[in-house]
């Protein structure tokens, strides 16, 4: 009997203390609602990617490509690193075309008259961005090079990698490196502006079965020419690196003839007010107390502090003259071979090395200013 009522006791506080509870909470104010962080998404607001998803024009990518990227994907793993060489190739072949354009047409490089190539890393988006002022694309090139038809160069290298060739080898010969990218990015987004197109497009896909176009809502921030941004996978985050970066691009652009430029970040000292506690105290000690007025010593300079800084600039990778404006006997046969690779996209051995003298230098310069005036 005295169990039960000690249970009923219990049975009752236990209520009384509940009733209680939810009282205080109803009477207490509401919770301040959290705020909604503004989304960002390759350079775009939130209210920017409502706008181009409602906007955008879904494609499939055509068969042949699809297993392109099957292919590159597989066989390329050990090589990843050949997706920059293949960009910085595209980018290069880019501005060469919008320079032979600007030879009969002044007005082609409009007000973007400088013809290089910037490289661009955010360790903390794991983005990695390319970015040419070159020829750029319109819309109908944009879906037409990089997914929709199906080129012979397309076609050509899927026959000959069933052959057994070297796929490293083939890539840049018939100009299908671009979809390399997918070897360390799981997205990417392509923003081109071409003076053929008077609005600048978005190009995006997740290497899957389809792609997107829209026009870019942001208008035209590039001026002219295309950038290429790879939201970098899990396991290639080593293209994050600098340093890995700048020996990639080194190997891969000695005989590049635009200027290549990297984001670097460097630590600076800098020399700062130091406005601690202690130096506060150290006012406080040199004021000079004569008995009835403190006269505090304004002469005593004021004290600083050194702090490093991270800064940002950009950084020239590419600064080694052309081996056809030194001397035969300063140009090694590597040097020879590595231009033959980087001119003829083959990258295997040339058969035979022939140094060149003046009269064929002169030659070739005579057909350039010929072709310039026709």
């Amino acid at each position: 009997m005295k169990t039960l009522r000690t249970l009923l006791i219990g049975l009752a506080l236990m209520s009384a203390f509940v009733v209680t509870q939810t009282a205080e909470q109803e009477d207490a104010p509401p919770a301040p609602a959290a705020e909604t962080p503004v989304a960002s998404y390759d350079g775009f607001s939130a209210d920017q990617i409502d706008q181009m998803k409602s906007k955008e024009e879904k494609h499939e990518f055509q068969a042949e490509v699809g297993r392109l990227m099957d292919i590159i994907i597989n066989s390329l793993y050990s090589h990843r690193e050949v997706f920059l060489r293949e960009l910085i190739s595209n980018a290069s072949d880019a501005i060469d075309k919008i320079r032979f354009l600007s030879v009969t047409d002044k007005d082609a490089l409009g007000t973007t008259t400088n013809m290089d190539i910037r490289i661009k890393l955010d360790k903390e988006a794991k983005t990695l961005s390319i970015r040419d002022t070159g020829v750029g694309m319109t819309k109908e090139e944009l879906i037409k090079h990089l997914g929709v038809v199906a080129s012979s160069g397309t076609t050509k290298f899927i026959e000959a990698s069933k052959q057994g060739t070297d796929t490293l080898s083939l890539i840049g010969q018939f100009g299908v490196g671009f979809y390399s990218v997918y070897l360390v990015a799981n997205h990417v987004t392509v923003i081109s502006k071409s003076n053929d197109d008077p609005k600048q497009h978005v190009w995006q896909s997740s290497a899957q079965h389809t792609f997107t176009v829209t026009e870019d809502p942001r208008g035209n921030t590039l001026g002219r020419g295309t950038e290429v941004l790879l939201h970098l996978k899990e396991d290639a985050t080593e293209f994050l690196d600098q340093a890995t970066l700048e020996k990639i691009v080194v190997k891969y652009s000695s005989f590049i003839n635009h200027p290549i430029f990297i984001e670097a970040t460097k630590s600076v000292e800098k020399e700062v007010p130091d406005d601690s506690e202690e130096e506060k105290k150290d006012d406080a000690d040199a004021t000079k107390e004569d008995g009835d007025v403190e006269v505090k010593d304004t002469e005593k300079k004021a004290k600083t502090k050194k702090i490093t800084v991270e800064e940002k600039e950009w950084k020239q990778l590419n600064e080694n003259k052309a081996i056809w404006t030194r001397k035969p006997k300063d140009v090694s046969e590597k040097e020879y071979e590595e231009f033959y690779k980087s001119l003829t996209k083959d990258y295997s051995a040339p058969l035979h090395v022939r140094r060149p003298c003046m009269a064929v230098c002169l030659s070739l310069c005579l057909c350039v200013r010929v072709c310039a005036i026709r």
